[in-house]
């Protein structure tokens, strides 16, 4: 169907017009994710006399004057029309039965290109480089201003060639390319909102902290403080217990979208990894001088009284350490444990008896004769 279409070749280039039809009239929904075109059985006839590169590419042009750059995948087309994936026909604004004109060229190897997602839905994407690589071996070549598409998870993105090197139509076959990515069409830069000021403690007359800053409940005169002031440094001592703020930190996304606002931050108390709040711990320091000490049996113990430390073993030692300095205070030892009187006559003699009977009959684990597997 060359000649009906005026197709031919002159000089050893291969050169015919089709009709464009969808991939989509023959059931090969494989040949939507990448660039190959399926031609008729009479272009292997013809590019087989030919003295042609490999792979094969073609210049696919419009009426229009649109044009793009495509491979081969079959040759089962009917004679005349040629089915395009859909997104090369949108690409060159073609309807279904448009003439388009093939002629086979020589593409270089591609060793830049830059790329832009047309959404911001391609961001979303956990690892955008594996889905690029896998997602252009279907494809022999790119060409400046198409548009080709790429599927992930049952889901179409859009993607621009902006630039490439060295031609503005490059063969991504057997190749080292770089690839760089342009911000998607439809994103925005995230607004960035200033921190709001720390309100500043007011200042009263005389230029002390106010209520805001001041310590409550100061001490008069005489040494006392009021009873007010009580209340005032109790709740300044719960104020002041330290405290670790939990998630006060900022939230930032890796796409650079608006993060949601994070959450209240929760103030927890510092405890002992016990336990043990360490801000409501007494005092270990030594009692003052003139501080009065405590009377009865929780104040102190005589000496050579044995007083418990609280710790079994501090007690036994402690115990025995005054057992052996013969300390009047120290606990008296334990009695013997009374024995049973011998048995006398006939009756001892049968329970003697009776018990070597009873060893007899034990079970001895291990008494056997030992045996070897060799024989």
């Amino acid at each position: 169907m060359f000649g009906f279409l005026g197709g031919g070749f002159g000089g050893g280039t291969f050169t015919a017009q089709y009709r464009a039809m969808p991939v989509a009239f023959i059931d090969k929904q494989s040949a939507e994710f990448g660039d190959k075109v399926i031609l008729p059985p009479s272009a292997l006839h013809q590019l087989a006399s030919l003295h042609i590169e490999y792979p094969m590419l073609f210049k696919v042009e419009s009426t229009g004057g649109r044009t793009t750059h495509c491979g081969v995948l079959e040759f089962v087309a009917e004679e005349g029309q040629v089915y395009m994936p859909h997104w090369m026909m949108q690409n060159m604004l073609l309807q279904v039965g448009d003439v388009v004109r093939f002629t086979n060229v020589s593409l270089p190897k591609g060793t830049y290109v830059k790329l832009q997602p047309v959404t911001s839905d391609f961001l979303d994407i956990t690892n955008p480089k594996a889905v690029l690589e896998r997602t252009l071996r279907s494809y022999t070549c790119l060409t400046v201003g198409d548009c080709f598409v790429v599927n992930y998870n049952n889901k179409n993105y859009e993607i621009e060639v902006k630039e490439a090197k060295p031609n503005r139509a490059i063969s991504v076959v057997e190749t080292d390319c770089q690839v760089d990515f342009e911000a998607p069409k439809d994103y925005k830069e995230p607004e960035y909102k200033k921190p709001a000021p720390k309100p500043e403690a007011k200042q009263d007359a005389s230029g002390q902290p106010g209520s805001n800053g001041s310590k409550a409940g100061k001490v008069g005169s005489n040494g006392s403080a009021p009873a007010a002031g009580d209340a005032g440094a109790a709740t300044e001592a719960a104020a002041e217990e330290p405290t670790f703020l939990a998630f006060a930190g900022t939230a930032r996304r890796l796409d650079g979208k608006a993060a949601v606002l994070p959450p209240a931050p929760v103030a927890v108390p510092l405890v002992s990894r016990h336990g043990i709040n360490m801000s409501t711990m007494p005092s270990t320091s030594a009692p003052a001088a003139g501080a009065a000490k405590p009377s009865g049996a929780a104040g102190g113990a005589k000496a050579g009284t044995f007083v418990s430390t609280g710790n079994r073993l501090l007690d036994k030692l402690q115990k025995d350490k005054m057992a052996a300095s013969g300390s009047p205070g120290a606990p008296a030892p334990a009695p013997p444990a009374p024995t049973a009187p011998a048995q006398q006559g006939p009756a001892a003699a049968g329970a003697a008896k009776d018990g070597a009977d009873d060893s007899s009959n034990k079970f001895k684990a291990f008494q056997g004769t030992g045996r070897s597997l060799k024989g």
